[in-house]
């Protein structure tokens, strides 16, 4: 019998930022959604393959919402880590901050949690390290990620027809 692996949520966490340049924004001078999208995506991916250290997938992505805008010349910068381990996928938050680099002043514009599944050799899923929150923010954000966990599979199976 194998040893079942354990991480604490440091090890994994990652933060990385971008500078929104024209390339990325709309004729408004608004960062593209899909951008960011993509941005939450890569950066949830690597969070995912530092906590398993093995291949993993996008399984699905929680509702995304734009509350603040992201404008031309401001510096993104997203926050994440594994939130919650299940058997074989984790939860990954991801929070994204606009900064603008002249004043300093950030602003929440989004946060999204991803769920990924780690996969072995021949593409089928595997077990994945569990997660061992510390503090009281990483234990509240388990929880609320185990709930949120939940709710997926209802949704899941209610969209699937499978009641």
């Amino acid at each position: 019998m194998s040893e079942i692996l354990t991480r604490r949520v440091a090890d994994s966490a990652l933060e990385t930022s971008y500078l929104v340049l024209p390339e990325h924004t709309n004729a408004m001078g608004n960062i593209f959604g899909g951008t960011v999208m993509a941005w939450i995506d890569m950066l949830a991916a690597c969070i995912s393959l530092r906590h398993c250290r093995t291949q993993v997938v996008t399984a699905s992505m929680d509702d995304l919402h734009f509350i603040n805008p992201i404008k031309l010349g401001d510096l993104v910068i997203l926050r994440g880590s594994v939130n919650y381990t299940g058997r074989t996928s984790m939860e990954v938050g991801i929070k994204v901050m606009a900064e603008n680099p002249f004043t300093g002043v950030q602003l929440h514009t989004s946060s999204a949690y991803l769920t990924f599944v780690a996969l072995d050799a021949d593409g089928k899923p595997m077990l994945v390290p569990t997660i061992v929150p510390e503090s009281v923010t990483e234990k509240r954000r388990f929880n609320d990620g185990r709930t949120r966990r939940d709710f997926r599979i209802e949704r899941k199976t209610a969209l699937s027809g499978k009641v």
